[in-house]
């Protein structure tokens, strides 16, 4: 197994020039969000008139050749994923659709990574971020946003004698545009037993011939073949039902809890601070494995749900590297699903605000911060680490 991680100290635009096209499955940053602040780095881009509106374009102007430079970089089969809050949100997403292409966005995801929300100041608590999320090419595009995270057990309220969990859904395709005309060969009878529950593609004693229809008795179609009926009767039950026109008798998958393989939900747009970290639980995260060093971290849970859409061997980037997080959570998700992803982080050797915790820490530069944490990942929790 290789190293998993590897940092270089460099301007990204300059580094990232340097790898040869396609070298990464999966971009997963945190590039500067032009607060105009000052915290352990800079964080203000000011244009010619240093007002607001140069200091916008500005960013633009630094942002397009590095989000060229993380296209080119990306498999056609990859994916970027970027954070940014709503300083610079507007501006991204256009200059991801101008770089990237508009028919290869995927999600603007929202973050809630303050539950509270930002108390200082007037006007509202904002409690978000955004997360971008970008192809190479959608077509051929492996993420997969489905995950076990989000499963929730009430959702499968029934149970067999044995105590296995499962809902019932429909075996009718409930989407209009399938039917008889559009899947001719989907719509054929099933033969089916109320009281003993059982369905087979044959009629047997007992059983009600159905067909399937749609809530207004227009025709509709099966989402199983008949060989699959066939195949997997027992996850089949056929049942009494109270429909519009009165008691009528239809068939239901039997969806288990613990299906094959794990089941998985698909990703919601809106991630919660309970499920993925907040900036909280990510100053405490930083201060176990060098300490309070960086003032707005990104958890490692935000970075690991992000991971594991791609797959498991992903050559992962991260060119804002800040403190390391992206790195840090390559390094745990390994430990914790026998991956072999490895990951390259780029930081700048910026220096840091004076008198900031970092600079206090003696940590002289961003790169720093970065470098420390790295190291600290590979002593704690394994994987190596290479510096360039």
């Amino acid at each position: 197994m290789g190293v998993w991680n590897t940092f270089v100290e460099g301007d990204n635009l300059a580094v990232m020039t340097g790898w040869e096209p396609g070298s990464f499955d999966v971009v997963c940053s945190d590039p500067p969000y032009n607060t105009g602040s000052l915290f352990s780095y800079a964080d203000d881009f000011r244009g010619p008139d240093g007002g607001r509106a140069g200091r916008h374009a500005a960013w633009v102007d630094f942002m397009r050749p590095r989000l060229e430079a993380m296209r080119d970089l990306l498999a056609p089969s990859g994916a970027v994923f970027l954070s940014i809050d709503d300083n610079e949100q507007a501006r991204l997403r256009l200059l991801m659709d101008e770089v990237f292409g508009e028919q290869n966005f995927l999600a603007q995801v929202v973050v809630n990574l303050n539950a509270k929300g930002r108390q200082l100041g007037a006007g509202f608590a904002t409690n978000h971020e955004y997360l971008l999320v970008y192809a190479r090419n959608a077509r051929e595009c492996v993420l997969d946003a489905r995950t076990t995270d989000t499963v929730d057990p009430d959702d499968f309220p029934h149970a067999t004698d044995d105590g296995r969990a499962f809902r019932y859904l429909p075996l009718r395709n409930t989407n209009k545009k399938f039917n008889p005309v559009t899947t001719p060969t989907m719509h054929f009878p099933l033969w089916g037993d109320p009281v003993s529950g059982r369905v087979a593609t044959a009629p047997f004693a007992g059983a009600h011939e159905i067909v399937p229809v749609f809530g207004d008795g227009r025709p509709a179609v099966w989402r199983w073949s008949r060989p699959l009926v066939d195949a997997r009767p027992d996850d089949l039950a056929c049942r009494e039902i109270r429909g519009k026109r009165g008691p009528r008798v239809d068939v239901f998958q039997r969806d288990w809890l613990e299906a094959p393989g794990g089941r998985r939900k698909k990703l919601r747009t809106i991630w919660l601070a309970e499920e993925v970290g907040s900036t909280d639980t990510a100053v405490a995260e930083l201060k176990s494995v060098v300490g309070h060093v960086f003032e707005s971290p990104k958890p490692t849970g935000l970075a690991r749900r992000i991971l594991r859409t791609m797959p498991s061997d992903a050559r992962v980037l991260d060119p804002f590297a800040g403190s390391g997080t992206t790195g840090h959570a390559v390094a745990l998700l390994n430990v914790e699903d026998g991956g072999s992803r490895s990951c390259v982080s780029i930081n700048v050797a910026e220096p840091v605000r004076p008198g900031s915790n970092a600079a206090l820490a003696g940590l002289a530069t961003v790169a720093d911060i970065t470098r420390a944490r790295l190291r600290a990942v590979a002593e704690q929790v394994g994987g190596g680490l290479e510096e360039r």
